[in-house]
């Protein structure tokens, strides 16, 4: 018993180590600012001390072995630790400010809200604009879904519409250098920062379905005026907090899909954790089984009626864009 004990302790040590290692090596290869060679001869430095500390393990060099890793790794956390997001880089054009808002009663004023032109996905002309809404007059939320990598990812945005015709989309992002690109794994280590956009859907809905022809699919859900408000207000806070204080975006903790499901939970009585938040190119499933779907239908009908980038490269991003690409879509109906 006590080697089966003892068998399973270095087991799980050399687990440990052979995790933190990994995270260890990865950090410095993606955040020290040095060249490719020092931070490759320090990446792989680390590498090969947590295999020496495995075969020490192995070799009942235990204690010996994890002081000396130990030591490394708190090297490195304290190192991490130090690394704040910054608030001013050369960020690219189209995340380049951070949209802010103030609400005065019932008037909600947006600056900065996003509105550019897109002819492909390099080339557009920027325009930035500020709006108000008038949230009594607040009507819908649609969910898109804008799939670019297979059915398992998507990123999401949430579109608030209003009596009048207006819609403001918004949608939580990766906030690139000028020529930088996405990197699920760099994005993991503290490489980017988070923005929040508030932009037309003209803009953040039409170059995905026309400039970059991916397949977005657009889901009408049923909430209360009530709960309408508190989302769109959830945005604002977040938008005006990024604003003063930065946040590092991660793949996994701190996406287009978290972000949101946080602020829902900061107002909603319950929503259920799911590893359809992680795989969130599944999240229509996951809201179509928590009811805010149209429950007449199954979620395969809702996905194909809901296919809207056919209906938008025939017909173009025009200025009746919105209403065009909600033609045939029925609004949300329970059972």
């Amino acid at each position: 018993m006590f080697r089966l004990i003892k068998g399973a302790v270095i087991a799980a040590a050399i687990l440990a180590v052979a995790l933190a290692t990994a995270w260890a090596a990865l950090a410095l290869w993606y955040r020290l600012p040095f060249g490719t060679i020092p931070r490759g001869l320090l990446a792989g430095g680390f590498t090969l001390l947590g295999l020496a500390v495995i075969a020490g393990l192995l070799r009942r060099r235990a204690l010996r072995a994890l002081t000396t890793f130990t030591l490394a790794l708190a090297a490195v956390i304290l190192w991490w630790s130090t690394l704040a997001p910054p608030s001013e880089r050369n960020w690219s054009p189209d995340v380049a400010r951070q949209v802010t808002g103030q609400v005065d009663g019932d008037m909600l004023t947006l600056t900065d809200v996003r509105n550019f032109s897109w002819q492909t996905p390099e080339a557009y002309s920027e325009r930035w604009e500020t709006r108000s809404y008038d949230l009594t007059a607040l009507d819908t939320v649609d969910l898109f879904m804008s799939y670019w990598a297979g059915p398992q990812m998507a990123h999401m945005i949430v579109s608030f519409g209003f009596d009048n015709g207006d819609h403001i989309a918004w949608s939580v992002e990766v906030r690139r250098q000028s020529g930088g690109g996405f990197s699920p794994i760099a994005d993991l280590f503290k490489t980017n920062t988070l923005v929040i956009l508030a932009a037309d859907e003209r803009d953040v809905i039409g170059t995905r379905t026309n400039a970059r022809g991916e397949d977005v699919q657009l889901f009408r859900i049923g909430v209360s005026p009530e709960t309408a408000r508190a989302l769109l207000l959830q945005y604002v806070d977040a938008a005006n907090s990024l604003a003063v204080r930065p946040e590092w975006y991660n793949s996994l903790t701190t996406n287009c899909t978290t972000v949101v499901m946080t602020m829902i939970r900061a107002f909603a009585d319950e929503v259920p954790l799911d590893w359809r938040v992680l795989a969130n190119g599944y999240l229509p499933d996951y809201a179509w089984e928590q009811g805010v779907l149209d429950q007449t239908r199954t979620i395969g009908e809702l996905r194909a009626l809901g296919s809207i980038s056919p209906i938008a490269r025939a017909h173009g991003v025009t200025p009746d864009y919105s209403a065009v690409i909600r033609q045939g879509i029925p609004a949300f109906a329970s059972n």
